[in-house]
């Protein structure tokens, strides 16, 4: 199934419409399938049944091998079978931890459903607020899949509001916010954030995607999504205090490497481009933080520290 079509049905999901319990059954054998391991299908039938998927009516091998195409599919896992024993399990379990759109898919889908079954202690449950512009996002997606220019409304912080006829290249999700990453009428790229967009519809005008585009290439030497001409760098910081384990579950770039580790302290190594918003990451953290190199970095850091007491 295209990522197109299952971005569309994800939306189409959260707007409350069908097919959301199948996807749910989706989620549910991948989920039994990684808590268990191993299971032949009369024992994921049985738990299939004692968990109530569809009203405690059994798991049919049809409809199982169904969900194993659609699966693959759609995530692409891959749900494989012992000759021997004649137990399914997942084969490819980095499919579900390796940063792409299938493994953000499942995750947030799996969210979706457990909260949808937790009506009765959801006054127990504090959410952030759902990303904006969400509502731009079907129609950004389908002018993705045609190649199709898109005008749109776009109003900056404190700035005179503008249209603007651009290319969508790609779609970034980054602290909650999404952004479009798009050609404009300049021949530049540029970022948007879509909950600066006051109105969005695709025209009739089609655009050649350059073959040799990869947006995850594109990102790839950034922190975020300030992407300018910011020049590589070799940043080494020292984290203190609860920062290790942090840095550890939670890189900040995929370049970060544990350099060296000792009871006081752990090393760190990133090869970035140090743009402003890596920056403010790094002082976010700047009790358990300290830039060790380049000097410029580590002097800018201390520029900004002194910026901020300056108010206090």
């Amino acid at each position: 199934m295209p990522i197109y079509f299952v971005l569309c049905s994800l939306i189409r999901i959260f707007a409350g419409m069908k097919p959301a319990q199948i996807f749910y059954q989706y989620i549910w054998i991948i989920n039994t399938l990684r808590a268990y391991h191993k299971l032949t299908l009369g024992e994921l039938n049985q738990k299939w049944m004692d968990d109530g998927v569809i009203d405690g009516n059994p798991l049919q091998r049809s409809t199982f091998n169904r969900h194993r195409d659609s699966i693959l599919a759609m995530f692409g896992i891959i749900i494989d079978c012992e000759p021997k024993t004649y137990k399914y399990y997942i084969s490819n379990m980095e499919a579900l931890s390796d940063g792409a759109v299938e493994s953000w898919l499942f995750s947030t889908l799996t969210v979706h459903g457990v909260l949808a079954d937790s009506a009765a202690v959801k006054d127990r449950l504090v959410l952030e607020n759902a990303p904006a512009g969400e509502e731009y996002l079907d129609v950004i997606i389908r002018a993705i899949h045609t190649n199709r220019r898109l005008r749109m409304g776009y109003k900056k912080f404190e700035a005179e509001g503008y249209e603007k006829l651009v290319c969508p290249y790609a779609l970034k999700l980054f602290h909650q916010r999404w952004y479009l990453l798009a050609l404009n009428d300049e021949e530049q790229m540029r970022i948007y954030a879509l909950d600066r967009m006051t109105m969005m519809e695709i025209t009739d005008e089609t655009f050649e995607m350059p073959a040799n585009f990869s947006p995850q290439e594109y990102f790839a030497e950034y922190y975020g999504v300030l992407t300018d001409n910011t020049p590589m760098a070799h940043v080494v910081v020292r984290a203190h205090k609860w920062m290790p384990n942090y840095l550890r579950t939670l890189p900040l770039h995929h370049s970060q490497r544990e350099l060296e580790s000792t009871p006081d302290y752990t090393d760190f190594a990133f090869d970035i481009r140090p743009t402003s918003d890596f920056l403010g990451e790094l002082l976010r953290h700047s009790d358990g933080i300290e830039v060790l190199e380049p000097q410029e970095i580590r002097v800018k850091i201390r520029k900004m520290i002194e910026e901020t007491l300056k108010r206090y």
